[in-house]
């Protein structure tokens, strides 16, 4: 597991269009602020099982 250094936190990001089709979700890894983005953070990343850019979203 990755160490935490200060105020920034690693996060896991996880495709919700696959999730909602029913196949292999995407994940990545990233960090983030918690002071500058309290809220849960989006991103578009690539999908290489729909092979195509879709939402990702912060998982808790």
């Amino acid at each position: 597991m990755p160490q935490i250094k200060g105020k920034r936190i690693v996060v896991t990001l996880e495709c919700t269009e696959a999730k909602e089709l029913g196949m292999p979700t995407s994940r990545y890894m990233t960090t983030k602020n918690r002071s500058n983005t309290p809220a849960r953070l989006e991103l578009k990343k690539y999908n290489p099982f729909l092979r195509r850019h879709t939402l990702h979203r912060e998982m808790r």
